[in-house]
């Protein structure tokens, strides 16, 4: 198990009950072990952040960002965010809300893509 904040555990609960239409959509094509069989998680905790989706199996976090990851200050503290889980051995694949709804099937097969190299390299 990855280190987390335990004061993050109640907001990610909230974060799950909450989520956009993007998320639920991605969440729909990644619950139940639909890609290779692995699991994955939704709003998980890890370090200080709560992570939109993390796939243990293959060290593997996805994030959907809205508009607020595009600003000078979001774009900073994703790289942070994203140099920080590296860290940890993670590998974060970023798409955009937009990039969720309209486009979903290749979202999903870019996943299946970097899930295969992940398991590939030791």
């Amino acid at each position: 198990m990855k280190p987390y904040n335990k004061n993050l555990k109640q907001a990610s609960r909230d974060l799950r009950n909450n989520m956009t239409e993007a998320e639920k959509l991605l969440w729909s094509r990644l619950r139940g072990k639909q890609i290779l069989g692995l699991q994955f998680y939704r709003q998980k905790p890890i370090l200080n952040f709560i992570v939109d989706f993390y796939c243990p199996s293959a060290n593997l976090v996805i994030e959907c960002d809205g508009g607020q990851h595009y600003t000078d200050e979001g774009l900073e503290a994703d790289r942070v965010r994203d140099e920080a889980l590296a860290q940890l051995g993670l590998k974060v694949l970023r798409f955009d809300n937009l990039q969720v709804l309209n486009e979903i099937d290749a979202v999903v097969e870019r996943v299946f893509e970097v899930i295969s190299l992940q398991l590939e390299s030791p």
